[in-house]
């Protein structure tokens, strides 16, 4: 069995080079992400302030909320050198309820239903997730 490091990476079976390379393709990836949620977030301040009149939508927050989980995992990640694997399944719970909010009028109700049902099923992965792995993405070390 490999020994893990502060990256996730395994330490033998891979040189220190190529080590270091990932290591820094990764930051650097995260750091992209970061940026371009942090882009889209300011984008959708703009579009409520200046193109809604500050009326804020349900729909609005939920986005913004999204973009919150998504720097407070990378924040999570540079702190304490882990991807928070529940974070994930919260921002797609939150993406499947801003579909139903955002196309309330025009779903059917197989797709209210097949929605429903994914929302049901990543939240029970989330909670087997915290169940079988109760300090998976605990960051009290």
């Amino acid at each position: 069995m490999t020994e893990d490091n502060s990256s996730g990476f395994p330490k033998s079976g891979i040189s220190h080079v190529t080590h270091s390379v990932l290591q820094t393709i990764e930051r650097l990836g995260l750091l992209l992400v970061l940026m371009a949620t942090l882009v889209a977030f300011g984008t959708e301040l703009w579009h409520i302030f200046v193109h809604n009149g500050g009326k804020v939508a349900l729909a609005d927050l939920l986005l913004l909320f999204i973009y919150l989980e998504v720097v407070a995992m990378i924040g999570i990640y540079f702190e304490y050198h882990r991807l928070p694997v529940r974070f994930v399944l919260y921002i797609a719970v939150v993406a499947l309820a801003r579909h139903i909010v955002i196309d309330m009028k025009a779903l059917t109700w197989e797709d209210l239903i097949s929605t429903s049902s994914a929302i049901l099923i990543v939240v029970l992965a989330a909670l087997v997730v915290r169940l079988k792995h109760p300090n998976l993405d605990s960051v009290d070390d």
